[in-house]
């Protein structure tokens, strides 16, 4: 009986270039989150406040992000054996739970809104959400190549993607005002991005309690994984198999291979990573070779 393991960790300059992308956005966004809770409240308008309500909660994301991926460089200690990795996925946890606390008073304050919308100066307004508009553009600009890499930068690119087109709605209901007086496009608007915000964080809350369940990777089909192990030369079955995330990028698989007798342990542990890394981008892989009279290898998965 033997075990083979193998992993890697995700390359360190993908995560500096991603830490810089999050500093620059942060910068962006931290600096017109103030001018538009200023516009808000000189205009009247809730639909500014619910846009910088939504940059409230980017300036919160974001900061957490930064703060997880350095945690996360910190080294495994014999209490924590795989480091601090999953800290960025407590902060993107943390960001969905905040953002839909925050849609869900923007639903609250447009609904009061309806019943008697106020004035609002929509001149003011329509300047400051055009500069919104222009922030969030250069956001999504800089964190679109990053957003495939990691839970919290695509946690962060979908956060300013929405805010990029609730700053439209703003454009547009601002225009609306000011040519008509017809102020129930304000709440009407900001009920709008409310609605949008929700089911996207609603995802992405879904795809960090994945991980913290230890749930199967998307994109990995264990039932796929078990044929191309038992396709090793020398395999004959694999149970107790596991596929989890340990955080973003780094998949990690383990499993027990009943193997020929007679055959060696070490081409067939190196034929099965090969097949997991290659075919499955898992990067941490640990087996445990077992000849067929060692015991019960049915299929567990």
């Amino acid at each position: 009986m033997g075990h083979g393991h193998h992993h890697h960790g995700a390359g360190g300059h993908g995560a500096r270039e991603n830490r810089r992308r999050l500093s620059r956005v942060l910068g962006l966004v931290s600096l017109y989150l103030v001018v538009e809770v200023a516009g808000g409240i000189l205009t009247g308008s809730l639909a500014l406040l619910a846009d910088a309500g939504h940059m409230l909660t980017d300036v919160v994301g974001i900061g957490l992000a930064l703060v997880a991926m350095k945690v996360s460089e910190r080294l495994p200690t014999p209490e924590r054996t795989y480091g601090y990795h999953r800290f960025e996925i407590l902060a993107a946890l943390a960001n969905a739970v905040v953002l839909i606390a925050v849609s869900v008073y923007i639903l609250y304050e447009a609904w009061e809104r309806f019943r008697n919308p106020p004035a609002v100066a929509s001149g003011v307004m329509l300047a400051v959400a055009v500069g919104g508009l222009a922030v969030n553009l250069a956001s999504v600009f800089i964190l679109k190549a990053g957003s495939g890499e990691s839970l919290n930068i695509k946690g962060a690119y979908f956060e300013v993607l929405s805010d990029l087109l609730s700053s439209a709605g703003v454009i547009a209901a601002a225009a609306l005002m000011w040519a008509t007086g017809w102020y129930w496009a304000d709440p009407l608007v900001s009920g709008a991005i409310g609605l949008f915000i929700l089911p996207r964080t609603w995802a992405l809350l879904n795809e960090a309690v994945g991980v913290l369940l230890e749930g199967t990777p998307p994109g990995i089909e264990l039932s796929a994984v078990r044929r191309a192990m038992e396709d090793v030369p020398g395999v004959t079955s694999i149970h107790d198999l596991h596929v989890w995330t340990i955080t973003s990028g780094m998949n990690v698989l383990t499993a027990h291979a009943v193997i020929d007798d007679g055959v060696p342990h070490e081409p067939v542990l190196e034929g099965l990573r090969r097949c997991v890394t290659a075919g499955f981008g898992v990067g941490h892989v640990t087996v445990q070779v077992e000849r067929p009279h060692c015991g019960d290898s049915g299929a567990h998965g």
